[in-house]
């Protein structure tokens, strides 16, 4: 068991940083400025569960002190065995959550807590590359409607057999931190089967790649619109004829990085607009998101997001009805399900494994 004294300590020294953000967010003045708020407000989210882990901490560790205390002291036999049975209770209790607080106090991903903008592209495979591209995004799809959470489709190239040349899509929530939780499909994904479009019945492999970013608010980057070109075009994709014969299609190019987004799926350009500027603002902050993913790339050897999209993570063995993540050699021989977006318990590894590999960092 860990030293008790030293644990607290580090979570009760941050109790007056906690206390100095309650009064900050508490005077009426701070709305004035709304960036300091939203920062503020971040930095009190992420301090609640250390703080509130501290204090159960604290109690459970008096509480086990007394009932030892009881145990030496106390000759009665029925009140010697009541504290034989809190301290059975207490002790692997106690254990998990000094666990929990190790973990929290490691400075995690910053953007975990944000939505999620996701791409999914067609690779290696021609038609059938595209068709599995689908596959992913109605995967992805299912998932969110079980999670409760948005889907929001900023742009799409259909493939001439079906499914997805390229597709990309916003999923939010108000309650879950999405990135947190779709970061680790980033990569490339790999399907084994027999096409739609084979003939000779020959198993064929083919890839689509997926690139998950974090979700840059208003506040997290400053776009200066004097570096973003706006091209307004008619409609490709459904929608009918009142989308597909007006300009309301959007597409921005920022001058000095050269990155270029479009949204053609709302009726209004300006919405279009909107969710264009929110796709142009996420892909530039993840460019310096990037850095702090080849930061934590060397020390964290089964993951996740370190931002290597080339990476293969996943096959999809239909043959075999099988689905393996290659980054912790996860199995699954239920394909339907896993594709019908029962990916929960994949994610759930994956997260066991990164905070293994956090533990590990934290006491190298």
């Amino acid at each position: 068991m860990a030293d008790n004294n030293t644990l607290l300590d580090k979570v009760l020294s941050l109790q007056d940083k906690f206390a100095d953000l309650q009064a900050q967010l508490a005077d009426p003045e701070l709305m004035s400025d709304m960036k300091k708020y939203v920062q503020l407000n971040k930095d009190y989210k992420e301090l609640e569960p250390i703080i509130k882990a501290g204090l159960e901490y604290k109690k459970m560790t008096e509480d086990l002190l007394s009932a030892k205390d009881l145990l030496v002291n106390e000759k009665d036999e029925d009140l010697k065995q009541m504290a034989r049975e809190e301290i059975s209770d207490i002790e692997p209790r106690l254990e998990q959550l000094e666990q929990d607080i190790k973990l929290l106090l490691i400075p995690a991903d910053p953007d975990d807590s944000k939505n999620a903008m996701i791409e999914i592209r067609g690779g290696a495979g021609g038609d059938e590359a595209a068709i599995f591209a689908g596959d992913l995004f109605r995967m992805y799809s299912k998932f969110a409607e079980a999670k409760g959470w948005k889907l929001e489709i900023s742009d799409q190239g259909v493939g001439t057999s079906g499914g997805f040349k390229q597709i990309v899509f916003k999923l939010s929530s108000t309650t879950d931190g999405v990135y947190g939780i779709m970061k680790y499909e980033s990569g490339v994904h790999r399907v084994q089967r027999v096409p739609q479009t084979e003939t000779q019945g020959r198993i064929q492999t083919s890839a689509a790649s997926v690139a998950v970013f974090p979700e840059a608010g208003e506040f997290d980057i400053d776009l200066d619109m004097n570096d973003v070109r706006k091209d307004t075009f008619c409609s490709s994709g459904p929608g009918g004829q009142g989308v597909n014969t007006t300009y309301s299609a959007v597409r921005l190019t920022h001058i000095p990085s050269g990155i270029v987004v479009q949204c053609q799926e709302e009726r209004s350009q300006l919405k279009n607009l909107d969710r264009a500027l929110e796709e142009l603002r996420t892909r530039l902050y993840n460019m310096e998101h990037q850095k702090y993913l080849d930061g934590i790339a060397a020390q964290r050897k089964t993951m996740v997001s370190t931002g290597d999209r080339s990476a293969k993570i996943r096959t999809y063995n239909y043959p075999q009805s099988r689905v393996t993540d290659h980054r912790i050699n996860w199995t699954m021989y239920n394909l339907p399900a896993f594709l019908d977006g029962d990916i929960q318990e994949c994610i759930d590894q994956l997260q066991i494994a990164e905070n293994a590999e956090r533990l590990k960092e934290a006491g190298d």
